[in-house]
């Protein structure tokens, strides 16, 4: 199956006349003044025509300093084709990555071992400037459910091996599939430690629900890692908001070492939530109440620097400040994989967002946390499934999560409880189409939860109708308790949150044909480096008996 036959029709950019009316005062824009250039790129949405746009190239034999210093990934596997990154950095700290504006010719290998000796494909691909030099090469023709080794070189420097794998074949018969669900990374918050042991663990595909690169600045000892044995520029101690701002973020927390062996490690399914672009921003609105048209230009800059620094495929590459980033994959007929953006397509947050009780604001039917177009792509892929699970990764809470005690609880307007017409329609939309075994995978909250979805969340004896995983951060919260001051609170307020854990940490889940299996993974620390890591909790939900229990 081709990479497209997965991925919903790619539309124009929705932005067209407020980008024109940016495009008029682009040089008078406070954020614009330094990197106009930039900035005006993120619209550029072709590859470079040789002889054109990047008529140069540099002698590869002239990169005197290992350019793959921010490592190697993989992502978005499909039963006959891999999708491999890189991206050529000599001075990763560096606006241009200590590269002229030359494209380079870069060499890659795949095999089926991982001493290279017996070699699948092999190839070529261009790192163009106008790309920040990164690299996205799609291997497609080879066999469904196999692990493969890849690397890659630049001259006399070959790049460190990455392992990944393709799916099985689309109606396959798969006895079992082991992910891994993360999310919320803040650099300045702490070690990337729980990367480390995912990097050593055994799964198959790592899931990012989120939050990858965080806007905020980053002081010179990296924040609450207290640096000793290095000073951080001074360039990373801002908030991103051009083009170059966002790249060069990319490349600190790419230099991370954990980060880059869990890249290399397995590959990866990624989705973005708010801070790879702005704290809680909604469609075309800020946080901040500037103009939509000042915004966009920002979000065009985040959604291409995302796109350059992730392992995604061509039709993920953003159209002005337009992405399509929701898309489809299969684990042979075990798993679908919904993938949604709750972010790009939503209706602002009711009530000034924050937590609020729900009322005629938050509840209005015209409301959408997906956008219509996204809505109906979910559902019309339910209706046509022959998955045995049918998962939903995500960046929000989902099921219904009380704030408090009161007769009528407060709940969060950025999460679903602030969008529950959209929740009542896609689980509506869920209900008609047989959907029996529904796990939804969310990031976004800095805690470990573990939900019975249900049919009526007020209702205890109601109906589940699903299971809902989410993972706690990476290191955003700083180290975290185990039981945050919240706990009994929440506990008791939502009789269906069968496990809340505020440490650190990853989440796996193993998918079966009889039950699937969600292991809660944290460390004690990560203000310092070097935590070890353990399983919090474990339950498993079974096929047609859905439901929480501990294993």
């Amino acid at each position: 199956m081709t990479p497209a036959a997965h991925q919903p029709p790619h539309a124009p950019s929705r932005h067209a006349a407020e980008l024109r009316a940016a495009a008029r005062h682009m040089g008078r824009r406070r954020f614009l003044t330094v990197t106009g250039a930039a900035a005006a790129l993120a619209f550029a949405v072709d590859l470079p025509a040789a002889g054109v746009a990047s008529a140069a190239e540099l002698d590869a034999a002239k990169i005197g300093d290992d350019p793959f210093t921010l490592g190697v990934a993989s992502g978005d596997p499909l039963p006959g084709s891999v999708l491999l990154w890189t991206r050529l950095a000599p001075a990763p700290y560096q606006a241009d990555g200590g590269l002229p504006r030359e494209r380079v010719v870069v060499h890659w290998e795949l095999a089926h071992d991982e001493r290279f000796r017996r070699i699948v494909r092999r190839g070529t691909a261009l790192a163009h400037p106008e790309f920040n030099h990164t690299v996205h090469v799609e291997v497609g023709h080879l066999d469904a459910d196999r692990v493969f080794y890849y690397r890659f070189r630049a001259g006399s420097w070959v790049s460190p091996a990455g392992r990944t794998r393709t799916a099985p074949a689309t109606r396959g018969r798969t006895s079992g599939l082991t992910l891994a669900a993360v999310s919320c990374q803040a650099y300045h918050d702490g070690y990337f430690t729980a990367y480390k042991h995912l990097a050593e663990d055994d799964v198959d595909v790592v899931f990012h629900l989120g939050d990858y690169l965080y806007e905020y600045a980053v002081n010179s000892v990296g924040g609450a890692r207290k640096y000793t044995d290095r000073t951080l520029p001074d360039l990373f101690n801002h908030e991103t908001v051009t083009l170059e701002d966002y790249r060069l973020r990319y490349a600190l927390y790419k230099s991370d070492p954990d980060l880059r062996a869990a890249h290399a490690a397995h590959p990866f399914v990624v989705t973005w939530d708010d801070h790879e672009t702005e704290n809680n921003y909604a469609d075309d609105i800020d946080e901040n109440g500037n103009p939509p048209e000042e915004f966009l230009l920002r979000r065009a800059a985040a959604y291409r620097a995302y796109w350059e620094n992730q392992p995604l495929r061509r039709p993920q590459l953003p159209d002005g400040p337009d992405a399509q980033l929701y898309r489809r994959l299969r684990w042979g007929r075990l798993a679908q994989f919904d993938i949604l953006d709750t972010r790009q397509y939503r209706s602002n947050q009711a009530y000034g967002d924050g937590s609020h009780v729900p009322g005629p604001e938050s509840d209005d039917p015209a409301r959408t946390i997906t956008g219509a177009t996204q809505e109906r792509w979910l559902i019309d892929g339910w209706r046509d499934s022959r998955a045995l699970w049918n998962v939903v990764p995500q960046q929000v809470t989902f099921s219904q999560r009380k704030l408090d005690l009161n007769p009528v609880a407060k709940v969060s307007m950025d999460a679903w409880d602030g969008y529950r017409a959209s929740r009542e329609r896609v689980l509506a939309g869920a209900r008609s189409a047989g959907i029996e075994n529904l796990m939804v995978l969310t990031g976004d909250v800095h805690v470990g939860y573990a939900f019975d979805i249900k049919d009526d969340f007020d209702d205890p004896a109601s109906a589940t109708l699903g299971t809902e995983i989410v993972a706690t951060s990476i290191s955003s919260g700083k180290d975290g308790a185990e039981r945050p001051a919240n706990w009994e609170t929440y506990t008791k307020a939502n009789p269906h949150l069968k496990f809340y854990n505020g440490r650190r940490g990853y989440v796996t889940v193993e998918l079966g044909r009889e039950a699937a299996r969600a292991d809660f993974k944290t460390v004690s620390a990560v203000t310092t480096p070097g935590a070890p890591i353990t399983t919090a909790a474990s339950f498993v939900t079974e096929v047609g008996d859905q439901g929480l229990k501990p294993a």
